[in-house]
């Protein structure tokens, strides 16, 4: 996994721990589908046990299906390979037979409650929960255990009255997790990962949308029939595509009518229908058709399932995840944005997301694409494209070439040898294999490459590789913490010919640059106020020195060439480590009269009140931006690298030139871009 991702995931985690420290008794986590939810939940569940023995979590799975025992296994396995060693996890279950007294085990720290089970007439909430709730949280004359019980409501947009009728009395903290939190209850997120950041931590898909309803569902099956045999070649992944029809009277209409006319034209595709009823389930497959219906569902969700259509007529939402999904089709129209964007979910996991930095860049665009016909959730408006100025007589990307830095593999390291690092004579201790497999997954994926090159499949070879992994690691972090030994240029590049950007409410005119919109809008928005504001100083100063030189791009204007950096699309960044390796797409690029490139990366110290500073971790990261910007100067000698950091309303400006770094001004910049 990309270490973006899981620094994105670590921060939302952090933030969530940060809050649950406060007063607030209900806190609202959102993060879309796809992003690792139940994988957070288990790393907050786990620092909070750390550091509260006596805590006790009730996960409560509001969602049909068995999205409880999903969670119940993450959580089990997550403990058992030691990942989140201090989660003991129990999943409540009323299967006991006849008159037989249902039990609550009271031992464990973590319990999963399946939705049917807190009905207000259940078997469990009749007597046992209740039970089960007052010895967890009193102490009956010594022998009770006197624990807190924080409630955990996973897909938080269903309702829970017969929790919540109780949580006065038994649940000091509440914690709603959800892709789509109901705002009408109050659900609003205290902390987010939001779908932008989510794609472009590689997380989730992005989506290439086709919102009407007129187009036939032979669309559909035309695109996935042209995208299928480059899935299975680029990433070995059976694709599917999934269509949403109605749940009443409509269904038998849509079905015979648009969608089976529309698959027998495509006789070699493999489909499905999963409904409400198996009896009334059907499929083409011969094969599949002999197992239960139940058998289906699990066959179906594999990388290697040869099942190319789903259809579904029940609400295909919570708690059934299919990541080879590319494609979705609706012909049902919810009016919930809550499901519609449930579904949408279905079709944005990542496909190759443990192993995403291996693939060819052909392969990553692909896998990083959904197609989707018929649904535009409320967060995907906010999604605005741009392109690059078109000219009859100039290519804008043939005026303009960035060249980027990165950091090389430790093997290319002059002299380096893993047999001289390994010493297979070193006694072994043998560590426990789940703790020792913990930590390989936790380091670089360089090193997990560098494990099992040395091992050849040889377990003993594993093991010595293993237990000197802190002195293979300690060497690696030398070597790439060295920019002048591990850095080196990477390609030359320039501004995507499409990108987008969220609109987050940092608005601001931008005429003169390199970027249109669709209706020629000259409103822009950028990702920080402090964006904001250095765009309207490159603006001025793009005027101001544009005397120098004149391109035909903007007609009869004197200008230079510029723009935001928009991350989408964009191969402009600059590798630096900082617990692993990370890109730093820099916010804007100027080209100047003498063909230099100056690039600036923008940061601010100003506390926006919309999420907490560490302001530790804050400074690590640009001191790392810093070398990173310096050492990059110093291989790319046409470049120029600034950060302005933005303090109450001045700036601070470090610049990065031939490998020096020095403070300079907006002053000294306009003087410099203004000399011959």
């Amino acid at each position: 996994m990309l270490q973006e991702a899981k620094d994105l995931q670590q921060r939302a985690v952090a933030e969530l721990l940060q809050k649950a420290d406060g007063n607030k008794k209900v806190l609202t986590f959102r993060a879309p589908t796809g992003s690792g939810k139940t994988r957070m939940m288990a790393d907050f569940m786990n620092q909070v046990l750390t550091a509260h023995d006596d805590v006790v979590f009730l996960v409560s799975t509001l969602s049909k299906g068995n999205l409880a025992q999903q969670n119940y296994d993450v959580f089990r396995d997550c403990a058992d390979k030691g990942i989140f060693p201090k989660i003991d996890a129990y999943l409540i279950s009323t299967e006991v037979s006849g008159e037989e007294t249902l039990f609550i085990p009271e031992n464990h720290n973590v319990y999963v409650l399946p939705r049917d089970l807190f009905k207000k007439n259940g078997r469990l909430m009749q007597g046992p929960m209740l039970n089960f709730l007052r010895t967890i949280t009193e102490d009956y004359f010594g022998k009770g255990k006197n624990k807190r019980i924080f409630l955990i409501k996973d897909e938080c947009h269903q309702a829970t009255n017969n929790l919540d009728a109780i949580s006065e009395d038994f649940f000091k903290r509440i914690f709603n997790f959800s892709a789509t939190p109901k705002l009408s209850r109050g659900q609003v997120p205290d902390v987010q990962i939001t779908d932008d950041e989510a794609v472009q931590a590689k997380l989730i898909k992005r989506v290439e949308l086709v919102d009407d309803d007129s187009v036939p569902v032979e669309t559909a099956l035309e695109k996935f029939q042209e995208i299928k045999q480059a899935y299975r070649n680029l990433l070995g992944v059976n694709p599917c595509l999934i269509i949403q029809i109605s749940n009443k009277d409509k269904a038998e209409d849509e079905w015979n009518t648009r969608i089976k006319p529309a698959l027998d034209k495509h006789q070699d595709l493999k489909w499905m229908v999963i409904v409400d009823k198996s009896k009334l389930c059907d499929t083409n497959d011969d094969i599949k058709k002999k197992l239960p219906v139940e058998r289906w569902k699990d066959y179906a969700k594999g990388n290697e399932s040869t099942i190319d259509v789903i259809v579904f007529k029940m609400v295909i939402s919570e708690g059934w995840d299919i990541p080879r999904a590319c494609m979705l089709y609706q012909v049902r129209d919810t009016q919930s944005r809550q499901l519609d964007e449930q579904v949408m979910g279905r079709v944005r996991r990542n496909p190759r997301l443990l192993d995403f930095e291996r693939l060819s860049d052909e392969a990553k665009e692909l896998a990083m694409t959904a197609w989707v016909w018929g649904i535009e959730p409320e967060g995907m408006k906010q999604m605005h494209p741009v392109r690059l100025w078109k000219s009859d007589s100039v290519n804008l990307q043939d005026l303009i070439k960035i060249k980027t830095t990165r950091l090389t593999n430790l093997k290319n390291k002059k002299g380096f040898k893993i047999e001289d690092v390994v010493q297979p004579d070193t006694k072994s201790v043998h560590t426990n294999i789940f703790t020792l497999y913990n930590k390989l997954t936790r380091v670089e994926n360089e090193l997990q490459d560098l494990c099992f090159e040395y091992a050849h499949d040889d377990v003993s070879r594993w093991w010595t590789f293993m237990e000197q992994i802190d002195k293979i690691k300690k060497q690696y972090d030398t070597y790439i913490c060295n920019y002048e030994e591990s850095m080196e240029v990477d390609k030359e590049t320039t501004f995507p010919a499409i990108s987008s950007y969220v609109d987050n409410g940092n608005h601001n005119e931008q005429e003169d640059w390199v970027w249109c919109r669709r209706g020629n809008s000259t409103t822009f928005a950028f990702d920080s106020e402090a964006e904001r504001k250095w765009a309207s100083v490159l603006g001025k100063l793009a005027i101001k020195c544009g005397d120098k030189v004149r391109t035909s791009l903007f007609e009869d204007d004197y200008r230079y060439l510029w723009g935001k950096n928009f991350p989408h699309n964009s191969d402009i960044k600059y590798e630096y480590y900082l617990n692993g390796i990370h890109s730093s797409y820099p916010d804007f690029i100027l080209k100047d009269y003498q063909g230099r490139i100056h690039i600036f990366e923008v940061k601010s110290v100003n506390h926006s009140g919309t999420m907490p500073v560490d302001e530790a971790e804050y400074e690590r990261k640009v001191n790392e931006l810093k070398e990173c910007y310096r050492a990059s100067s110093a291989l790319l000698p046409d470049h120029v690298f600034y950060l302005p950091i933005l303090k109450d309303d001045d700036w601070n400006i470090f610049k990065f030139e031939q490998g020096n770094a020095t403070m300079t001004s907006l002053e000294e910049i306009r003087r410099v871009l203004s000399t011959n």
